[in-house]
């Protein structure tokens, strides 16, 4: 927080003080200010952008779950499917989205898809990497007491998967908001996006970054939640985190 705030510092000390125009770079206070202004129209736009994260990161979240269960019963899958989905991350979003826009029209779908699209890797690589890193002793006790394949994958292999799904869980949910923002940028209606795009053409950058700081709060707030969901679905980490600290503290 604190290079944060000695960051903002020395921007509105240059802002200020060296001639540059507003119309290229505002002071941050002006920055706070017109978002003060137009908070309203800010969250109206704000609402659709949101919507369309969390639907297409819903999305995104049950594929990844239902295609890396698939990869781990069936390895000649992940051969086959791996290569096809790293080309997929290779396409740059900037060219894809107004493709997928042209395609699936001006409405919510082109931006689900667009959000999944973008988050949707980093999820079924870390759950796949997870169910791998089960200890083969767990598996084979199991299997010695009767347990099946689906039961060794529910007791064993999940709860081994879970820090590696919230480590890419994290790193989808900050692509997220981006991938939503860039399929409206593509076309929407209504949407941060296009909100900054028709800022930037009014010539109005000190708007376009109030937008840009309401994304980030938007991507922040995320985040968080995603912190706090792992500390609830894995309870046992937290605790073993304070023995240990206990432990060398003694």
């Amino acid at each position: 927080m604190i290079s944060v705030g000695l960051l903002l510092l020395a921007w509105e000390l240059y802002a200020t003080y060296s001639g540059i125009r507003p119309t290229t770079l505002p002071a941050p206070s002006r920055v706070f200010e017109q978002a003060l202004l137009n908070r309203q129209a800010l969250a109206d736009n704000a609402i659709p952008t949101i919507g369309a994260t969390l639907l297409g990161f819903a999305c995104s979240l049950s594929a990844a779950f239902v295609l890396s269960m698939m990869v781990d019963f069936f390895q000649p899958l992940r051969r086959a499917l791996f290569p096809v989905l790293i080309v997929s991350q290779t396409l740059p979003l900037v060219a894809i989205a107004p493709l997928v826009v042209l395609w699936f029209g001006f409405g919510l779908a082109p931006k689900i898809m667009l959000v999944a699209l973008v988050t949707f890797f980093p999820m079924l690589v870390a759950l796949v990497e997870g169910y791998e890193s089960t200890e083969a002793e767990i598996g084979q006790m199991l299997r010695a007491m009767g347990a099946g394949r689906w039961r060794i994958f529910v007791l064993a292999r999940l709860p081994s998967a879970l820090p590696y799904f919230f480590a890419g869980l994290r790193i989808s949910i900050t692509y997220a908001v981006v991938g939503a923002i860039f399929a409206e940028y593509a076309g929407a209606a209504k949407g941060l996006g296009i909100y900054m795009l028709n800022a930037k053409n009014n010539f109005r950058p000190d708007l376009v970054l109030a937008a840009v700081g309401v994304s980030a709060a938007l991507t922040l707030v995320l985040f968080g939640l995603t912190v706090l969901l792992q500390r609830l679905a894995m309870p046992w980490e937290r605790a073993g985190k304070e023995t240990a600290g206990k432990g060398a503290w003694r």
